[in-house]
């Protein structure tokens, strides 16, 4: 995923900061409990598309 797109997105829902996780492909908002998977390089920020987070991954 480009660097300068990951910079400029946020969070749909809450506007925070996102974490990337490379291995899954998904940005993380920890703070909504939320992942948001990144298609071909394309980030999906709908929150119907998004996975809802683990106790662990939370933390």
């Amino acid at each position: 995923m480009d660097k300068k797109l990951f910079e400029i997105l946020v969070c749909p829902l809450c506007k925070g900061e996102l974490k990337h996780n490379q291995a899954q492909q998904e940005l993380i908002c920890r703070p909504c409990g939320l992942a948001f998977p990144v298609q071909d390089d394309i980030p999906v920020m709908l929150e119907s598309e998004a996975r809802t987070l683990s106790v662990d991954e939370r933390l």
